[in-house]
């Protein structure tokens, strides 16, 4: 593989696992919430499509850091190596750390977390965690967007 290939291999990937995250961000996770009778049902989808989104950041982000190792001349750490990881690293915290921990509560909570006090242990340690599950998602999408820039700068220059 060589850099040109590699260069829009990467391009190719990051762009699409952009547009779909950017795509669940604006358009699925608001119309669930805005269209389903419950925001239980709406939590329901998200969480039926963040799995597949969170799983493929992190085989784009391994994708991207494959591709930087094989195709750098000198083996050396680039920034797109560096937002693969963060890619990865954010994706994976989100999918195994973070999300079991918030099923685990919505089987503890059993109903619909509106019916829950605002002051109820549950339902501020589920807001702790969705709101950290956003937060990542966002850091990835960030590392993409880096990722992205640093790839399209690369091709200017090598043009």
């Amino acid at each position: 593989m060589n850099r040109d290939t590699g260069a829009l291999t990467e391009t190719m990937v990051l762009a699409l696992w952009l547009g779909a995250a950017l795509f669940f961000v604006a358009v699925v996770a608001p119309a669930a919430f805005a269209a389903l009778p419950t925001r239980m049902l709406a939590g329901a989808i998200v969480g039926e499509v963040l799995p597949g989104l969170f799983l493929s950041g992190v085989v784009a982000g391994l994708l991207v850091m494959l591709v930087e190792w094989r195709v750098s001349s000198r083996r050396a750490v680039t920034g797109r190596m560096v937002a693969g990881f963060v890619t990865v690293v954010s994706c994976a915290i989100a999918q195994f750390a973070i999300a079991p921990r918030i099923e685990m509560l919505r089987g503890q909570i059993g109903r619909s977390l509106d019916s829950l006090p605002a002051g109820d242990a549950r339902r501020m340690a589920f807001g702790r965690l969705h709101g950290l599950s956003v937060v990542l998602l966002g850091i990835a999408m960030l590392a993409v967007v880096s990722a992205l820039a640093l790839a399209v700068r690369a091709q200017r220059r090598e043009s």
